[in-house]
C-alpha cells in the first residue's frame, strides 16, 4: 500500500501539531504551580487530589493554583481558579481535611 506524498505530509504536520499543544499544556501547568515547600509537609492531601475536588465543585480550565496559609479551615488551603467560558471561578479545598472553602467568583482584586 502506497501513501501519497501529500498524505504523508498532512499526517507529519498533524502529528507536529498534536506535540507542540502537549508541550504548551504541560508548560502552563508547571507556570500555574506555587507551593512552598515547608507549606507543602504540612499538607494531609497532595495538589493533585485538590486539584479533582476543586473541578469537582466548579469543572473547568485550571489557570492558577497555589497553597497557601489563609483564615478559614485548618488555615492551609490550595486555592484555585478555575476559567468555564469567560467566567473565573476561585476554588479553596483546605489542605487538611479536602473540604472546599470557598466557591465564588473570582473579584476584581484577583490575586
Amino acid at each position: 500500500m502506497r501513501i501519497s506524498k501529500s498524505v504523508r505530509v498532512g499526517i507529519i504536520g498533524l502529528a507536529a501539531l498534536g506535540a507542540s499543544l502537549a508541550f504548551a499544556g504541560v508548560s502552563s501547568a508547571s507556570e500555574t504551580h506555587k507551593s512552598d515547600p515547608a507549606l507543602q509537609s504540612q499538607a494531609r492531601i497532595s495538589m493533585e487530589q485538590a486539584r479533582v475536588i476543586a473541578l469537582k465543585a466548579h469543572p473547568g480550565k485550571i489557570t492558577d493554583e497555589e497553597l497557601e496559609q489563609e483564615k478559614g479551615g485548618s488555615g492551609l488551603r490550595y486555592s484555585f481558579d478555575i476559567q468555564k467560558g469567560k467566567v473565573t471561578q476561585e476554588v479553596g479545598v483546605d489542605a487538611k481535611t479536602s473540604n472546599v472553602l470557598e466557591n465564588a467568583l473570582e473579584g476584581p482584586n484577583a490575586d
